[in-house]
């Protein structure tokens, strides 16, 4: 029996240490890289450009009101186009619950500038990168702080403060203008000892495919949007001289340098293989069908002749067929293309929709399921920047022609479509289709009768125009900005109030709650945030600072 206890302990023992050793073995991840291992920091810039038009990197960015490309929810609440049937384009309810967050890119931006610090001089791109980590991480922030108000920041992103406190939505703001002025001096300096580099492509793994020059413009332009976003705020805080920096940075071009053309847009480009155009991923039919042009939009094109009107919608099949048999000559024919209005019921647009009553969005130039032939997506653009810069001036910001600028946004915003449709020129001769591709017949571009009718006016009715044609001109891009813009002005009035909103006031909400995973983990500092910001309920209806 002694020998038999002997041996059962030594057997014991064997088992214990040899799953002691596999349970070391396991622990260890022989291809996970450690914090001091050298990685290509192109790998981070790609995940960090894909993951800011995907839309703040959420993996669930549908259900979260998150995906940010063309046709995607956030153009139905941009009120471009709405959904006639749940069925194949989901309700237009603005009934949003809690929002997702943007740590997938705040973290590889920490992990990006990890490695260029990591790397050192020993990277001649090291500033280059330190530049863009730092770009990417203000917009992380700023993207979820105008979702919904105060977020960690000071302590995000930290590996040693699992419950980051929250800041003030006035502190994120004036941090992140620093941190965007810190990566602009980056880049700077970067150009100032490699003026040659201009030219060169900042990063490999860019999806923008930017150069070392365009990467500045960029921040710096980015850095106007902020501007621009806080003008509610621009004369009661006074410690972020909004109106000073604004005009610091027009007045001084060669310190910062902005976009000056298309040619420095962030822009994503569809392909057929990977990134197909995204309605083209379900084929046009029976998508084609089922969603109509927004009033909200097409109201404010055809009332001034807006050549932009043949490249969104087609044509209401009733209005088309009162004015006779094809080929029709559509030139002055803008009677013919009638929004619907995403305040009605979804029921009565599907109904009236059935009965020709409404214009479809434009599939005819998607027909190919090639994505190279579809314009690309602007996730930021010359145009906006355009309209930017005439805002500020408008307010009083800065010296300079408003007029001049608000022109140059709408030329850009033309010249965009130019640039896909060869056709759509002054004087050329653009096809008219009805939902299906149909030939209708045509219509000759008048870039002149436009431009008679949105002739710059200057003053209060000046700015309704810049917020007016930023809007058209941000049709299926920009992401958020449309809705963020109306909720900050009011321009272009967005239909509301009816039943088709789906809240219980039946108006569009200001803001989203708070990320679910952030009250869970972080309950304290999260019901501190609320009871500071919106006397307690995390209330989707209630302002932010940013709007007040």
């Amino acid at each position: 029996m002694k020998r038999l206890f002997i041996l059962f302990l030594i057997m014991a023992s064997l088992v214990i240490l040899s799953t002691s050793c596999d349970r070391g073995d396991l622990s260890i991840n022989p291809n996970a890289a450690g914090a001091s291992a050298i990685i290509n920091p192109d790998l981070f810039v790609n995940r960090l450009t894909y993951e800011m038009y995907n839309g703040g990197g959420a993996t669930d960015g549908y259900a979260n009101n998150v995906l940010e490309g063309p046709w995607w929810p956030v153009h139905r609440r941009n009120q471009f186009f709405v959904s006639n049937y749940s069925y194949y384009w989901g309700s237009n309810f603005y009934n949003w619950t809690n929002t997702a967050n943007a740590f997938s890119i705040l973290k590889y931006a920490n992990q990006l500038q990890q490695q260029a610090n990591l790397q050192g001089a020993a990277n001649i791109n090291q500033n280059v990168y330190l530049a863009i980590a730092k770009f990417f991480r203000a917009y992380s922030f700023i993207w979820y702080s105008q979702r919904v108000g105060d977020i960690p920041f000071s302590q995000a992103g930290s590996d040693k403060i699992e419950t980051p406190k929250f800041d003030a939505q006035h502190d994120v703001y004036k941090g992140c203008l620093a941190i965007l002025d810190s990566a602009n001096a980056l880049m700077g300096a970067y150009l100032t000892k490699y003026p040659s580099s201009a030219g060169t492509t900042a990063s490999s793994g860019d999806i923008y495919g930017l150069t070392n020059l365009q990467w500045q413009k960029a921040i710096n332009s980015y850095k106007l949007r902020i501007l621009i976003s806080l003008s509610k705020r621009a004369i009661d805080n006074a410690d972020l001289n909004i109106p000073a920096q604004f005009a610091a940075m027009v007045n001084n071009p060669g310190t910062y340098p902005v976009m000056t053309s298309n040619a420095d847009n962030l822009k994503f480009k569809f392909n057929a293989a990977y990134n197909p155009y995204p309605i083209k991923a379900y084929g046009v039919q029976p998508y084609s069908q089922f969603a109509n042009v927004s009033s909200t939009f097409l109201n404010l094109t055809t009332a001034t002749a807006d050549p932009r009107t043949f490249i969104a919608a087609t044509p209401a099949p009733a209005q088309a067929a009162s004015l006779g048999s094809a080929p029709i000559d559509f030139s002055n024919a803008f009677s013919a293309f009638v929004g619907a209005d995403i305040g009605l019921n979804q029921g009565t647009i599907n109904g009236n929709s059935a009965n020709g009553m409404y214009s479809f969005g434009n599939y005819n130039y998607y027909k190919t399921n090639d994505g190279s032939s579809c314009e690309p997506a602007i996730v930021m653009g010359y145009s906006e920047l355009c309209f930017n810069v005439a805002e500020g001036i408008n307010l009083g910001w800065a010296a300079g022609n408003d007029g001049q600028w608000y022109i140059n946004g709408i030329n850009a915003s033309l010249s965009f479509y130019s640039a896909t449709y060869p056709t759509f020129k002054d004087g050329g001769t653009f096809p008219i289709a009805d939902k299906s591709g149909t030939s209708l017949g045509t219509a000759t571009i008048s870039f002149s009768n436009f431009f008679s009718k949105v002739a710059y006016q200057g003053g209060a009715a000046g700015l309704t125009q810049i917020l007016q044609q930023k809007y058209v001109a941000m049709w299926q891009n920009s992401g958020w900005e449309p809705y963020y813009n109306w909720r900050r002005t009011g321009v272009p009035a967005f239909s509301q109030g009816g039943p088709g909103i789906g809240t219980s006031s039946g108006q569009i909400q200001l803001r989203w709650l708070y990320d679910n995973n952030e009250i869970v983990a972080n309950s304290a500092n999260y019901n501190a945030a609320i009871a500071s910001q919106y006397s307690g309920a995390d209330d989707v209806t209630k302002a932010m600072w940013l709007i007040k």
